[in-house]
């Protein structure tokens, strides 16, 4: 069996590869800070574990000594960035410098999961191959944590995302169960007509981790959902889905909101190169 650890593994997508990767070719190795697994797995092996402690980190990787790490956990309270940044970078960056450091004693590889927010969202959608350019605090540090895998010399696979969603346990709303839940209580809602980007489905971008760790495709692979829509008319396919009231869905523009940071408002990505 070879051991795959996956660090934030009570998050949603880290949820979605202890399903995907449970069988009997693997050991799944979660970790995360909370003192129990909130998934069960066959080939489960749960620990407490704090990507920004380097002890720990490297106690962990040398006693499972994975084939890879994959790597879902992070600070992604794009707001909060703005404000907490010594906070956002401890997890973003240095925590991956912990992973590679680890990583590099025993020889594994690395899966890290970026984003579009490394983009400015001024000219999507983008190639692998456009210029990073972010233009709030979390898309740096992501940019960041990729430039330490990329210096790194180890074997990396890097998978930028965006607009995740899906269903798991004890998980936070994301774009797709906030508005079932509003809608669902009758709520009326305000939803942006001016950011555009690729809906992903979680179930899915841990089938492309898990293809990508399996073919050895060490790369940079933009890996989302198809389809590009901005976040309104994608909520009001979610209420038809759901055959919710969308005369409860209100749009506006993102400069409505006064939120604390900036979004990349055309964003999106271009997908040929996982494709092939």
């Amino acid at each position: 069996m070879e051991n795959i650890l996956i660090t934030g593994a009570n998050g949603l997508l880290g949820q979605k590869c202890i399903q995907t990767f449970n069988s009997h070719a693997y050991r799944v190795v979660g970790c995360d800070l909370h003192e129990n697994s909130y998934v069960r797995a066959k080939n489960l092996v749960y620990k407490q574990f704090d990507i920004t402690n380097r002890i720990s980190v490297k106690n962990v990787v040398e006693q499972f000594v994975p084939h890879a790490i994959i790597n879902t956990a992070a600070f992604t309270n794009v707001d909060a960035s703005e404000v907490e940044k010594e906070k956002c970078w401890k997890i973003n960056v240095e925590g991956v410098e912990n992973l590679v450091y680890a990583a590099q004693k025993v020889g594994s590889s690395i899966i890290q999961i970026s984003t579009d927010y490394i983009f400015d969202g001024n000219n999507g959608p983008y190639t692998e191959n456009d210029d990073p350019e972010p233009i709030g605090y979390y898309g740096k540090s992501k940019l960041a944590a990729e430039n330490v895998l990329i210096k790194s010399g180890i074997d990396h696979a890097i998978l930028r995302t965006m607009v995740l969603y899906g269903n798991g346990r004890n998980v936070r709303l994301n774009f797709v169960t906030w508005i079932i839940k509003k809608l669902q209580a009758g709520e009326k809602i305000s939803v942006v007509t001016d950011q555009i980007g690729n809906p992903t489905l979680t179930d899915d971008l841990a089938n492309v981790i898990k293809n990508v760790y399996e073919q050895k495709k060490y790369d940079i692979f933009h890996a989302a959902g198809r389809d590009i829509v901005d976040r309104y008319n994608f909520a009001l396919k979610i209420a038809d889905t759901f055959k919710l009231d969308k005369s409860l869905i209100t749009p506006i523009k993102t400069c409505d909101l006064n939120q604390t940071a900036p979004r990349p408002l055309k964003s999106g990505f271009i997908l040929s190169k996982l494709e092939q």
